[in-house]
């Protein structure tokens, strides 16, 4: 009897120091950092992740050696269930209690996202969804939201030409609506600028970005955007029809130069066919084509031509323009 009392009190000694040292040992890598790669690292946290996969991302990351521990901590404290989604930035080892705090406070990290001049909406759309912020059909819904373009004061049509370009910060987990609302905000405060001098032209807002879309499409050059726009006031003016194979190629998957078909389609953004600025903007412009909008050169011509080198040549009579299109466009057919 007394042997197996001995056996018992042994057994539940060994026990106790075998808990205890488990103990000691997890206690000690609760508050031991692992050795972060030089370069730091990046781990993401969709939102609703289990925390025991938070985990295993901080493992592999090599911002935790024992997520199994970090686990049980967590949920010991009751924490598992607190941690921000979003993008951890980790720039020096921490221990995974300090690792846990991290994880309680959201991410402050943003993303650069650059929007360029000219793009249509859909593009835009799937410009964003390469950058993670969701899908494109997300973004077609948020784009035709009535209560944004209320919101906003725009035409019922769509956010098409009212998306400014420019280099924003999203934070990784930005919502579409957010992300759409604050190109829209930025477009209004460039709008406000420019409204009394656009007034001074007799243009309502929806005019002038439409004619600056026109003009973002025409030239990637800074020193034609004026002139061209000139241009297309002189057309408007004597009632002429624009005639920018821009605007009949939109909203069309086309590649190449523009043809005979293209011409003949009878649709409302075809301005070969119809008189006036297009029913809607075909691009989202820039500061610099909003500001080429309404603010033309004065100038006497009425034509221009691609030189096939990104720059135009521009004519006042159709003889000269003629005389342009076969020295720079027939002689490459």
């Amino acid at each position: 009897m007394r042997r197996a009392l001995a056996a018992l009190a042994l057994i539940a000694a060994t026990g106790i120091i075998a808990a205890a040292a488990a103990g000691a040992w997890a206690w000690r890598a609760l508050h031991t950092p692992a050795p972060l790669a030089p370069t730091g690292a990046v781990v993401f946290v969709p939102p609703g992740e289990p925390f025991r996969a938070v985990a295993a991302r901080l493992q592999s990351a090599g911002v935790v050696r024992h997520p199994f521990v970090l686990t049980a901590w967590a949920r010991y404290c009751g924490l598992d269930r607190t941690v921000r989604s979003g993008e951890y930035r980790f720039t020096q080892p921490l221990s995974p209690i300090q690792v846990l705090e991290a994880l309680q406070s959201r991410s402050d990290t943003t993303r650069l996202v650059t929007v360029p001049e000219g793009r249509t909406a859909e593009q835009i759309a799937a410009l964003l969804e390469e950058q993670g912020y969701g899908g494109r059909d997300v973004f077609r819904c948020v784009m035709e939201d009535i209560h944004l373009l209320q919101e906003f004061a725009l035409p019922a049509s769509g956010v098409e030409g009212y998306l400014f370009p420019d280099t924003y910060a999203f934070a990784p987990m930005a919502e579409p609506t957010d992300v759409v609302r604050a190109m829209l905000v930025r477009f209004r405060q460039e709008s406000t600028v420019l409204a009394a001098r656009r007034a001074s032209m007799g243009l309502s807002e929806a005019e002038m970005v439409t004619l600056a879309s026109v003009i973002e499409k025409e030239t990637g050059q800074a020193d034609e955007r004026k002139l061209i726009s000139g241009v297309f006031h002189n057309r408007l003016r004597l009632g002429m029809p624009l005639q920018s194979d821009p605007t009949v190629l939109y909203g069309r998957d086309t590649r190449g130069p523009i043809t005979r078909a293209d011409l003949a389609d009878p649709g409302p953004y075809n301005t070969y066919a119809h008189r006036g600025l297009p029913p809607g903007p075909i691009a989202n412009p820039g500061r610099a084509a909003l500001e080429a909008a309404i603010d033309p050169v004065t100038t006497r011509a009425l034509y221009f031509v691609s030189r096939n080198d990104g720059s135009h040549e521009f004519s006042d009579t159709l003889e000269a323009h003629n005389r342009a299109v076969h020295l720079y466009q027939r002689k490459h057919d």
